[in-house]
């Protein structure tokens, strides 16, 4: 891919620099160099150690085990970015974090995704660049324009390869709050889809029982379709009550691989022949074979060249 004009500055946090680098190979850019360190008291120390006056600045940042390190860190990279006279700061957030905190369950929570949303913009950023939120409402918190991207493209292709599609596939979602996505994919894929009905005990709020799965499943290949995985308990039952039902084997298809605690071990112990996930997250260390990664780098580059460039990013969600 040619490069843009000039004026164009990629940096990112400690935890992107490997997507970071991935995107800027793609778009044939460099990562630009910062300074980026915690001081003994906790504190974060930025220093963008390159001329980003008048320049479109693209901050990559994701949020591995130190979600409130990380947010603080992209808040200081964005404030260093404007006070240093950036003329347009984007947040490229491949996984908004705090997004399953997007409306009050129970009486005298927060609304911490709301909260997030109006800390990035008063740090300063012009844009957001984000790829499957929990809830799409949540582009309504911000009053800057979000980019909100489907992974359901990168993911098909990718499926595709390994001869996950056509009418031999059932695309199953883990819960009714994710019936379209899964349309959207077994669409791409010529499939059908199932749905998992579950709910949440309130003394576990964390963990997930199956009520029912509606669909045909029998001898065929089922995919489960999520968003995030976190404990993996949602994934883990909804398999095996597939599996249940007469799939003859299932697969799993996560976007953001949040893998909290001991979920990698738990995935490798699982039903599950394979998960699917993406580089939205770095992957925790020692994560098994089981888990396999498919990169947004191009997504993400398409996208940024785009805004740079300002020109239209609907035109590459297909």
């Amino acid at each position: 891919m040619p490069n843009s004009p000039s004026g164009f500055r990629l940096f990112c946090g400690r935890d992107a620099v490997g997507l970071a680098q991935k995107i800027a190979s793609y778009t044939g850019r460099n990562v630009a160099d910062a300074l980026l360190e915690t001081w003994p008291n906790g504190e974060v120390r930025v220093q963008l150690r390159e001329n980003v006056r008048g320049a479109n600045v693209f901050i990559v940042q994701t949020f591995g085990d130190h979600v409130n390190d990380r947010l603080w860190e992209l808040l200081v990279m964005i404030d260093a970015a404007r006070r240093a006279s950036a003329a347009q700061i984007t947040a490229v957030v491949p996984y908004f974090p705090y997004g399953k905190q997007e409306q009050k369950f129970r009486g005298r929570e927060p609304i911490t995704a709301r909260l997030v949303a109006d800390t990035v913009v008063c740090a300063g950023a012009d844009r957001v660049l984000t790829v499957d939120l929990h809830q799409g409402a949540i582009q309504g918190f911000f009053n800057i324009p979000v980019d909100h991207l489907p992974s359901q493209a990168v993911m098909a292709e990718e499926l595709r390869k390994e001869g996950l599609c056509g009418k031999d596939l059932v695309v199953v979602s883990p819960d009714s709050g994710g019936v379209d996505r899964a349309m959207n994919l077994a669409s791409r894929l010529g499939s059908s889809i199932a749905v998992v009905f579950k709910r949440h005990p309130e003394d576990a709020p964390t963990e997930a029982e199956t009520i029912d799965v509606v669909g045909a499943l029998e001898g065929k290949k089922a995919l489960i379709l999520d968003d995030m995985i976190l404990g993996g308990s949602t994934l883990i039952t909804a398999a095996e009550a597939v599996l249940e039902k007469g799939a003859a084997k299932v697969y799993g298809c996560v976007t953001h691989p949040v893998l909290c605690g001991d979920s990698p071990q738990k995935v490798a112990d699982s039903v599950l022949e394979e998960l699917i996930v993406s580089d939205s997250l770095p992957l925790p260390p020692g994560t098994p074979d089981k888990i396999r990664v498919v990169t947004l780098s191009r997504l993400l580059g398409d996208a940024i060249e785009r805004i740079h460039s300002n020109t239209s990013v609907s035109e590459i969600i297909g």
